[in-house]
């Protein structure tokens, strides 16, 4: 009997490089023999992502909060369906850019939706999926900020302004007091090489 994969997140504001971390740390699991998908939120599905290029386009007109979290949710209930729940049954390792500690800390935080509301909506779509660890990776705001506004033009989430991200990332690091074992929390001001280095001694802890 195949036993069942393990589910990890990497979560933190823009421009603390995620998506740079997650190839990089997808290659030393594969090196550990192990097989992994990558996907990211919102996305990771066809429908996913069209829902995606509606939440980030910053020429559409401005949607209410609430819009925006019911769209998460509803990406996040087919990525769940049709590509997390299937690679993890057949035994493979689930790498995400974002999940629903995301939720919280933009539309809890940054937007002031109603923590109990998107706690509601968790236990509705993921039916207790919970990841098996969380890689939060954390810079000061100015510093993700100026990496983010360096690299491309900014979507409609980059575009906040940066008492935003001061309460994004604040719940972030809520949460990540609050649930210690399940959360990795790297420091993301460090140069590339560094954090690399964090990643590989995070794997070497795994045993795998």
């Amino acid at each position: 009997m195949t036993s069942r994969g393990k589910f990890i997140t990497l979560e933190g504001i823009e421009g603390v490089g995620k998506s740079t971390h997650c190839a990089f740390l997808r290659d030393r699991l594969l090196e550990s023999g192990l097989t992994v998908v990558t996907t990211r939120e919102p996305g990771g599905t066809r429908l996913g992502e069209a829902v995606r290029g509606i939440l980030l386009d910053p020429s559409l007109p401005a949607m209410t909060p609430l819009t925006e979290l019911l769209l998460m949710f509803a990406a996040r209930a087919e990525h769940l369906a049709t590509v997390i729940e299937p690679a993890l049954t057949r035994g493979e390792w689930v790498l995400c850019d974002r999940f629903t500690d995301a939720t919280y800390a933009y539309q809890g935080g940054g937007r002031a939706l109603d923590m109990a509301a998107i706690a509601q909506l968790e236990g509705l779509v993921q039916q207790g999926l919970r990841p098996d660890y969380t890689l939060l990776f954390d810079a000061p705001v100015p510093i993700a900020l100026a990496r983010a506004k360096s690299r491309s033009a900014s979507d409609r989430f980059e575009a906040e302004v940066s008492e935003f991200f001061v309460k994004v990332q604040a719940v972030y690091r809520e949460r990540a007091a609050r649930e210690p074992l399940r959360f990795v929390s790297i420091d993301a001001a460090q140069t590339l090489p560094e954090v690399e280095d964090a990643l590989r001694g995070w794997v070497r802890k795994l045993a795998l």
